[in-house]
């Protein structure tokens, strides 16, 4: 699914006109689809439930008077509350008071500030819900002194409890590009977007006033998205089922392991030996036909005994634990039997760590698998200047904003990275060639050719010791089953978020730990297929 800037909705809009499909006739589907939404989260029934639409001077308020008018029609008590002026001519509202619906005019030319506000009191005391559709994509100010008042009450109306807030497309003082949030920005509980998703639902700190998200329908003419001067702009994504689906690798009934592919796993150090088991018994899950386990010798008894489905490869260590820089050597003679190697978690960091990242990745040409570096791999590769000019095979990073802000040397840390996510996650793996996973809320894939994939998972269960490494082994299991770095990437981003939302939901958010997703990746893979519409 396309997520959108405002600039490129609006181009949206003027292609499906010029395709036939009016403005008006999108006002009338938008409508439809957020009534419809209203009506769900009211339990399927609306008849006598007192609705207050909040409404603003452009097209988000013409959208709300629409829904206003549905909502009556369905037997509503609703109240339209022009916060602002409207225009002149202004059909959508004439329809909605001809078919009953109650409007109340709070325009600051109108009426002094004290009298509006006790009228708006008024109506959101007696509302059970209430749709902000004061000015979606097109707010360009600060919101001024009237709306900040008006952001206020409602929010005192919500936290009082019993009053649900719905935003129409956007909450109102929500940047639609960038997620940046007006002081006075009104939170919602949920948020209709209508056509297409905003970037700015799907970045922090916006989309944590959003609540939860639905994306409808409008109308606009199928294919839209893929007309000449459209489509080259439309490099965002959010990720869903039904595209996860049909990338993950099909289980014909006539395969073998052999089928699947050989992951190498090469992890753990003696302060680290959950990563190793995590990351390994992850790749297993994900459907690798056989995995290695490559861990130093004092680890590998602890492994063995944790870890039966994997072979076992027990590497010199130096004398605290860690993976030997002559590992480097013994691991390259046998590379050509794998079909894609993880490098990284919890190698732990010292000057021979950093030695044997560098001489197996970047010492000599490579037999071609695509490679996966996350964690301490990332962090000891980070001292190589120029790194990613040496790589010779396909490769996906997985840093967090702390090691992204390392491996780019930003000056403003984490801070920086997180403050344009989607912008950097696509800068650097341009600069690089290589497939960027930047994990957190709503973790973000890029590939080196500009594609972008966003998670519409933001979970705080995720918030773990341990997650991680189940993330990187599923990408390393998916890669071996021929799954490029930027696809496994992508799916095992969604696979491994979906997972965390059912780990949640039996465990609670303070409960989850890095194990219960690894036990349940075979079901939520069967779960996303079935949701894709296919079999196996």
């Amino acid at each position: 699914m396309k997520i959108v800037t405002a600039s490129q909705m609006a181009a949206l809009e003027g292609e499906s006109e010029r395709l036939g499909v009016s403005t008006g006739v999108l006002m009338e589907k938008a409508g439809l689809a957020v009534a419809q939404g209203v009506r769900r989260s009211l339990g399927g029934l609306v008849a006598g439930v007192k609705i207050a639409v909040l409404v603003g001077p452009g097209n988000n308020g013409s959208d709300g008077l629409v829904t206003a008018r549905l909502l009556r029609c369905w037997g509503a008590e609703v109240t339209s509350c022009l916060l602002t002026r409207r225009p002149g001519e202004d059909t959508k509202l004439e329809m909605a008071t001809g078919y009953g619906v109650r409007v109340l005019s709070l325009d600051q030319a109108d009426l002094d500030r004290k009298a509006a506000l006790s009228g708006l009191d008024s109506v959101l005391r007696e509302s059970r819900l209430v749709v902000d559709a004061v000015l979606g994509t097109g707010r360009s100010r600060p919101l001024d002194g009237w709306l900040k008042d008006v952001s206020n009450l409602l929010s005192h109306h919500r936290s009082a409890g019993g009053l649900t807030v719905l935003a129409l497309d956007l909450p109102t003082g929500l940047d639609a590009d960038t997620g940046q949030v007006d002081p006075a920005c009104f939170t919602a509980d949920l948020t209709i977007a209508l056509g297409f998703p905003k970037v700015g639902l799907l970045t922090l700190p916006g989309a944590a006033m959003a609540g939860s998200l639905e994306v409808v329908d409008i109308g606009l003419p199928p294919g839209v998205e893929e007309e000449p001067g459209i489509s080259s702009g439309l490099n965002l994504e959010l990720l869903t089922s039904e595209w996860v689906a049909k990338q993950l690798p099909a289980r014909p009934a006539d395969s073998h392991k052999g089928t699947f592919g050989h992951a190498l796993v090469i992890a753990g150090s003696r302060n680290y030996v959950g990563a190793a088991f995590l990351a390994a018994q992850a790749a297993v899950r994900a459907g690798a036909g056989l995995v290695t386990l490559a861990t130093p010798q004092s680890v590998y008894p602890t492994a063995a005994a944790k870890l039966t489905e994997p072979i076992h490869l027990p590497l010199p260590e130096d004398g605290a634990g860690r993976i030997d820089p002559t590992a480097a050597a013994l691991i390259k003679d046998s590379t050509s039997r794998y079909t894609a190697v993880l490098v990284g978690c919890g190698l732990g960091w010292s000057p021979g760590t950093a030695r044997f990242v560098r001489d197996f990745l970047l010492g000599q040409p490579s037999d071609g698998q695509p490679v996966i570096i996350d964690a301490d791999g990332l962090n000891n590769l980070s001292e190589v200047p120029d790194w990613w000019q040496r790589l010779t095979q396909p490769v996906v990073v997985t840093p967090h904003p702390g090691e992204m802000a390392t491996l780019t040397g930003a000056s403003a840390g984490a801070a920086m990275i997180q403050s344009g996510r989607v912008v950097s996650a696509r800068e650097w793996a341009a600069r690089w060639g290589v497939a960027v996973v930047l994990k957190g809320a709503y973790t973000v894939v890029a590939e080196p050719g500009g594609m972008v994939r966003i998670s519409p998972f933001a979970n705080p269960g995720l918030a773990s010791g341990g997650t991680g490494d189940v993330l990187s082994g599923i990408i390393v299991g998916l890669m071996a089953q021929g799954l490029d770095p930027g696809q496994a990437g992508a799916c095992g981003v969604y696979v491994h978020g979906l997972a965390g939302e059912k780990a949640v939901q039996t465990r609670g958010n303070a409960g989850t730990i890095a194990s219960d997703l690894v036990d349940l990746l075979p079901e939520t893979m069967r779960e996303i297929k079935t949701l894709g519409g296919i079999k196996g």
